[in-house]
């Protein structure tokens, strides 16, 4: 007798869409065979898409911002979001503070995580300052550990200089980490931050202009060198301009090892979105920002050809009040309030809607983007995929039913739902994690703590062909 079978659903994966059951013991898939029978429990698809649960490899989580705000959402309250939006593994950050030690901060996330993730979780670790005791220790006993990627900047005031970026850089190809990278270029952000407001130009929608275009592609540009030079993998994460594409898809072609993603806010919203009376243009407020429809247009290309990698949420909850994106007033200058939007709940309904009605694109491509890549990628073992041998992290997707997303009816402590007014047709209904029923029409089953930490053996794949000059130091040691 099997524990569960889910019976009559039709089951999408990343290379299929097939008429099968699934059969579950001990939390993990033991058979996907049309037939089955014998279990203690039936599950009844009928009429359901059967999806893996969503893997989102990009969250802020209880983290202190570089402005010194904490984000709005606890694990508890993030996971809750999560899991009712059909994602059943995230991957947030665990954040050093400027001279704090690496494992504390990683030993504080994973505390803080056990208490309230509902969730299966893991951490990248985000590195904020080398220089403290410990540095190179902590780091390399935290990748053997199964914290196998880091995260920096080169902007903000947590932006690392080209020495040390070019220092982690090789610690990670020495303990087999991934890289992952907000890329964009500080100088001109600061130079053109300080002219808009010099010119008067203060509000939200002046954001928009204060990250040049130029900023990312710099910035992934010299990632992308830097990566191809030493042979290190490297993770662009939110790609938003066509240039920048473009950037990925020539580093590519020459050898570098290149990922990238990009987020449901560069595919859907524009700049335009900034405009809005008073502060209002504040809720949208992310970095980099959003862009044009021609650059839109360059991200779906990207995905399609491969040189996009995987669809991740950003999220970064910031409340629309005096606590987060309006801490400095009601007159605020974009250079003041808070970057980042609310995405773990909405992420899969909306891509799933804008899949579902393309002629381009397939439910296999959303499972690929939005499960099985980020997966594979950030080495979640046994996530994303329909297998005997993966855990039994299922979604059952009512693919006729129609939502339209009201002002504050998210499940995180945000306060206001980004898109507010859209109507998406396509609904995950019933989320599984390891075999457990936690969301079924709407209601929340999975508890605060029940989330398990994910240790992740990730094959970081090198080229095994670095530039020259570093081959020629490499083999001479």
């Amino acid at each position: 007798m099997h524990d569960l079978i889910i019976s009559g659903g039709t089951i999408v994966t990343a290379d299929a869409c097939i008429s099968s059951d699934i059969a579950i013991d001990r939390g993990k898939i033991t058979k996907v065979e049309p037939g089955l029978r014998g279990a203690h429990q039936v599950l009844d698809a009928t009429d359901r898409l059967v999806l893996p649960g969503g893997v989102d490899p990009h969250c802020h989580i209880e983290q202190m911002s570089g402005m010194g705000l904490m984000n709005a959402d606890t694990f508890e309250t993030a996971t809750a979001s999560a899991a009712i939006g059909g994602t059943t593994s995230l991957i947030s950050f665990a954040a050093q503070p400027p001279g704090g030690r690496l494992r504390d901060a990683v030993e504080d996330y994973k505390m803080r995580a056990e208490r309230g993730a509902r969730i299966d979780h893991a951490f990248h670790v985000l590195i904020a300052d080398p220089n403290v005791p410990n540095f190179e220790k902590d780091l390399t006993e935290l990748v053997q550990e199964g914290h196998k990627s880091l995260k920096i900047f080169t902007t903000y005031n947590i932006g690392l200089d080209d020495k040390a970026i070019l220092h982690i850089l090789k610690l990670a190809k020495s303990t087999g980490a991934l890289v992952c990278v907000h890329a964009e270029n500080d100088a001109l952000i600061k130079a053109t931050t300080a002219d808009l407001l010099a010119a008067g130009m203060t509000q939200p929608e002046h954001h928009a202009l204060s990250h040049p275009r130029a900023a990312e592609v710099e910035a992934v540009a010299r990632m992308c060198l830097f990566a191809k030079h030493l042979d290190q993998p490297v993770m662009l994460f939110h790609i938003s301009t066509a240039e920048a594409v473009g950037v990925v898809k020539e580093a590519r072609a020459n050898g570098a090892p290149i990922w990238a993603e990009t987020c449901p806010h560069y595919l859907f919203m524009t700049a335009d979105i900034l405009r809005q009376d008073g502060l209002d243009g504040a809720k949208f407020m992310c970095s980099p920002p959003q862009r044009t429809e021609l650059d839109q247009a360059a991200l779906w290309d990207g995905l399609t050809t491969g040189q996009l990698d995987l669809i991740s949420s950003d999220h970064a909850p910031y409340r629309f009040d005096e606590t987060g994106k309006l801490t400095a007033g009601l007159k605020a200058r974009f250079d003041q309030i808070a970057n980042g939007l609310p995405g773990l709940e909405t992420r899969l309904p909306i891509l799933f809607d804008a899949v579902r009605h393309s002629d381009r694109f397939t439910l296999q491509h959303f499972v690929e983007w939005t499960a099985t890549a980020p997966a594979r990628l950030y080495g979640l073992q046994g996530k994303g995929r329909i297998e005997p041998g993966y855990d039994a992290d299922l979604v059952l997707w009512d693919q006729d039913r129609s939502v339209t997303y009201g002002a504050n009816d998210l499940h995180d402590n945000v306060g206001y739902n980004p898109w507010e007014g859209r109507t998406v047709t396509g609904w995950p209904e019933t989320v599984l994690q390891r075999g457990k029923v936690i969301v079924q029409n709407g209601e929340l089953r999975a508890e605060p703590g029940q989330g398990k930490w994910l240790k992740r053996t990730l094959e970081t794949h090198p080229t095994g062909h670095p530039a020259p000059e570093r081959a020629a130091i490499v083999s001479s040691s």
